[in-house]
């Protein structure tokens, strides 16, 4: 499958979605960061670390990308884009009345205090406001994952709740501080609904 997906790049970083080629980095970004990652995210199979998964993730994505429902990428330094140090996903995007979606992202723990996550993402969300057109986007962290709401304040978004028994997280429901962003330089177009 081809599609015309996005780069986004920063001065130090580069976003775009991953390819079949990209499944063993995908699975080695997980092996390497897997005991890193286990508190902010769900438990996974075996199957989830394997390059078979990840080949069918890739072409999920691909799937998902061209109907407008998700953009999901890998998040690479410039200096070597072999390694993948990070992910970025936009999901749930809803379009009509809405124009939202969802932020949700990982970092390598070798490269956590750099800014790296502030300043992808503020490319990041200037795509998605100013080509993509959205009008709202939404965040949500533990509040525990102080780093996380950092980075979310540093971007402008701004809490809006507080939601028990949120999210199935390492095995246990977690509670989320809600927060979003939204744009506004958005342009007014009419939609059928």
């Amino acid at each position: 499958m081809f599609i015309d997906s996005p780069v986004i790049e920063s001065d130090r970083l580069l976003l775009r979605m991953a390819t079949r080629r990209d499944a063993p980095a995908i699975l080695t970004y997980y092996l390497e960061n897997k005991d890193f990652l286990a508190a902010f995210e769900p438990t996974r199979s075996e199957g989830f670390y394997t390059v078979e998964f990840w080949q069918e993730q890739v072409e999920k994505s691909m799937f998902e990308y061209s109907y407008d429902q998700s953009l999901k990428l890998c998040l690479f330094a410039k200096h070597d884009l072999t390694r993948i140090i990070g992910k970025v996903n936009f999901h749930q995007m809803q379009r009509g009345v809405s124009q939202s979606c969802v932020l949700g992202y990982s970092l390598a723990a070798a490269e956590q205090g750099q800014g790296y996550m502030t300043e992808i993402l503020q490319s990041a969300i200037a795509y998605l406001f100013t080509d993509q057109n959205f009008h709202r986007i939404m965040a949500n962290y533990m509040p525990r994952n102080q780093r996380s709401a950092n980075v979310l304040r540093r971007l402008g978004f701004v809490v809006e709740g507080y939601a028990r028994d949120y999210l199935l997280i390492n095995g246990q429901w977690e509670d989320h501080i809600l927060t979003s962003l939204t744009n506004s330089h958005w342009r007014s177009h009419a939609y059928e609904g």
